[in-house]
């Protein structure tokens, strides 16, 4: 899928999601339940978080559990991310509005939704077709600041359209290339989960690209996501 999304900017404007009052109870119980009671007090996540209908991204099967605290299964062996993990990536890579994000591994479209609506400007990648022919036509039926959708291996990053701000994986990567590591923008923070040594956890890494190019690295969580696929597999 080559084509890219582009809206106006709507950031935080409920009228640019239909569905925004329905199941507002259970997204604002979720906010004050998972969210906010963990220490998350940036009120453009918080906000965001009680717009966006998670409920739409996940397969009508499982929308009754679309406000658990716990990732769900999307098809294609991947998952949503739990709600608390999708808020908590927004704030540590200190989102902003008019910001350029880069996500990697997009999957249904949740975290870039969340993301444009805190009025970011998304470039979101995703691998896999399934996923990506689903997510495409959801997204284009909101109207959200500036998101990009793109079916591509995240590998590679979207260098025509660096550099980014922020860059976020939404899937585990044994390490991060180097070719998305050169699309971040001086002063711009890099999040993604990294594989341990062994077993199948992993650890969230923050990186901070100073003035002078220079990474600056650190680790914050431990967590579980899906692995990477594509080219980093190799």
């Amino acid at each position: 899928m080559d084509e890219v999304i582009r809206f106006a900017h709507y950031a935080l404007n409920v009228t640019a999601f239909p569905q925004s009052e329905e199941r507002r109870d259970e997204r604002e119980k979720m906010v004050r339940d998972q969210i906010e009671r963990r220490g998350i007090t940036n009120p453009r996540v918080l906000a965001a978080m009680k717009t966006v209908p998670r409920h739409v991204f996940v397969p009508s099967d499982r929308q009754d559990e679309a406000y658990a605290d716990r990732p769900l299964p999307i098809g294609a062996g991947q998952t949503i991310s739990q709600p608390y993990m999708v808020a908590y990536m927004a704030d540590v890579a200190g989102v902003e509005p008019g910001m350029r994000v880069m996500e990697i591994g997009a999957g249904c479209g949740y975290q870039a939704a969340v993301l444009a609506a805190m009025g970011a400007e998304v470039f979101a990648l995703e691998i896999v077709h399934e996923l990506a022919n689903r997510a495409f036509p959801l997204l284009s039926s909101f109207e959200l600041a500036d998101l990009h959708y793109h079916e591509a291996d995240g590998s590679h990053g979207w260098p025509a359209a660096a550099p980014y701000d922020a860059i976020i994986f939404s899937c585990a990567a044994p390490s991060v290339p180097d070719a998305v590591f050169e699309q971040l923008a001086v002063d711009g923070r890099l999040i993604a989960p990294v594989n341990a040594d062994s077993g199948d956890h992993q650890t969230i890494h923050r990186w901070h690209k100073a003035a002078d190019g220079t990474l600056h690295q650190e680790k914050l969580i431990s967590v579980r996501f899906v692995p990477m696929t594509g080219a980093i597999e190799k």
